[in-house]
């Protein structure tokens, strides 16, 4: 079997030609891509506690490596604000960003193994429930780390590091909003501004200003405010350790000496492997749900095969690893904004991918000016876009087999982790499925004193405790029809629940019809005897 699948002739150009002939298209495409990626790059990596070249680099990965061997013509990859829970919670067990990086690579080796075993198909056994609870407790987890970013709080500040302490909320949150630092806020506040008004009407409603890349006038405000400041009110400018910081890099030879290493020792680590498998198996998720959404908006209507995904994304978490880089997935957001900038091949995912490059070789000291409040206010609007109020209230109005399950991955991930979280959501949204499959199985209507106990499917084990209530309700001296002419089969359990019934019935004076779908030998022994 193939590591990956053969690429469909529907979803590639068949030559060279096809590419060049959307070049005009792809190119701007590209820039847009490129201008969306710059600042998320870098906040994602802020939000993980992770080097900010890490991001960026993570990017160019994404968009070089992924897309080159990716057979979607419109998926964009890199850095994903879906694993800042993950880079967080595993940097701080494995002790380094160094040790991580190992994992990192291990995940991109499984997501190769998943597309091996073509399991490209994994992301429709999660409940829709389970993935949008995900979402939401990352959403809200994004919120909870970039606050304290956002009013510019030190690290070691009552609301960034707990909620409660020996003096209690009420004295920890004065404590906090003492250290609110005033220029970050004011960068904060009107970044996130900007934001939300970008998602109005009036903004989409006017063609100029909505090709420009909300998040890119975030971070152009906040490097306008501080360059401003240093010259006019130097005290209202923000201190340096609230700028991005980057090592100073000019040109491929001192970025190569900034590379962060793997640190192959941390394999001793059984961590490790935990760590390594949550990313994959999380990382492989969030893809191929962002494959799915990208489909659906390819004005070509292309479909790009799941598992050659995997492999893609598995290649390029392997050399994310071994360059010192973020975890990569496919992103919605900057594939969408691939989409409406008119992308047309996977020649603008390349061009968002180099100028990246372009952009951590020659323009550091640049983005050494962007404020990380400003990157904070993206996160807190990424998080609120994600645990937005309106998805509670769905999921409310859909009834609990939808309700619980999404409450209880959101509260079993905030108070465990990712991984554990989603299994407890998974095995919420498996036991109402249990009890719904159970629930209209089997059914018992009763005229006089005349009963029909209808099986309509095959019943099995799961069963055994509806039909011992249903059987319960027959009266002695009654007739009862069993219709199975829907089942094909019935399992060991229902048969032998059935006969000992029958046995009981002829005590109790009831008399037992027995209806199969044809010939009785489709059904178990005792039971086909008893209906022939």
């Amino acid at each position: 079997m193939n590591s990956a699948p053969p690429t469909s002739s529907v979803s590639i150009p068949s030559s060279r030609d096809a590419y060049l002939r959307h070049l005009g298209r792809d190119i701007p495409a590209g820039v847009v891509v490129f201008l969306v990626a710059l600042p998320l790059c870098l906040g994602i990596a802020l939000a993980s506690g992770a080097p900010l070249l890490s991001g960026l680099l993570a990017g160019v990965i994404g968009g070089v490596v992924v897309a080159m061997l990716s057979g979607s013509q419109l998926s964009v990859s890199g850095p994903a604000a879906g694993l800042v829970v993950i880079v967080v919670g595993a940097i701080a067990t494995l002790g380094s960003f160094s040790a991580f990086l190992v994992a990192v690579m291990l995940a991109g080796v499984l997501q190769i193994v998943f597309a091996w075993l073509r399991a490209g198909d994994i992301a429709a056994l999660v409940p829709s429930a389970v993935i949008k609870g995900m979402l939401a407790a990352i959403g809200l987890l994004l919120i909870i780390k970039q606050l304290p970013v956002a009013l510019g709080l030190p690290p070691s500040a009552p609301l960034d590091s707990r909620l409660v302490d020996e003096a209690g909320l009420a004295e920890a949150a004065q404590q906090a909003l003492g250290m609110v630092s005033g220029s970050n806020l004011t960068v904060a506040a009107v970044a996130l501004a900007i934001l939300v008004l970008w998602d109005t009407d009036f903004i989409r409603q006017r063609r100029a200003l909505r090709a420009l890349p909300a998040p890119l006038l975030a971070v152009l405000w906040g490097v306008l405010y501080q360059r401003f400041a240093m010259h006019a009110s130097p005290d209202a400018a923000l201190a340096p350790d609230h700028l991005v910081q980057l090592p100073a890099i000019d040109g491929p030879a001192s970025l190569l000496a900034e590379l962060a290493r793997p640190d192959f020792s941390a394999l001793a680590n059984p961590d490790l492997y935990v760590v390594a498998l949550t990313l994959a198996i999380v990382a492989s998720l969030e893809t191929l749900l962002s494959l799915e959404a990208v489909d659906k908006l390819d004005p070509m209507r292309r479909v790009a095969p799941p598992n050659r995904e995997l492999y893609a994304q598995g290649v390029g978490n392997i050399v994310a690893g071994l360059l010192g880089a973020l975890p990569l997935t496919a992103v919605i957001v900057r594939s969408s904004a691939n989409i409406s900038a008119g992308g047309r091949t996977k020649v603008s995912a390349v061009v968002h991918g180099v100028l990246l490059l372009a952009s951590v070789l020659f323009l550091s000291d640049l983005l050494r000016w962007i404020p990380l409040a400003a990157l904070s206010a993206i996160l807190l609007h990424v998080g609120y876009k994600l645990a937005k109020p309106a998805l509670f209230v769905e999921a409310w109005r859909k009834g609990p087999a939808q309700a619980l399950p999404f409450v209880v991955t959101i509260a079993a991930i905030l108070a465990t982790d990712l991984l554990f979280g989603i299994a407890i959501g998974m095995a919420v949204g498996i036991a109402f499925t249990l009890r719904h499959h159970a629930q209209s199985a089997i059914s018992l209507t009763r005229y006089e004193d005349c009963y029909l106990l209808r099986l309509h499917k095959d019943v099995s084990f799961f069963h055994k405790a509806q039909l011992r209530r249903h059987l319960a309700k027959v009266e002695a001296g009654g007739k009862l029809i069993i219709d199975a002419t829907r089942c094909e089969r019935i399992d060991h359990d229902i048969e032998e629940t059935l006969t000992d019934f029958q046995r009981a019935a002829r005590v109790a004076g009831i008399d037992v019809t027995l209806r199969t779908p044809g010939p009785a030998s489709r059904l178990p022994g005792a039971l086909a005897a008893a209906g022939s």
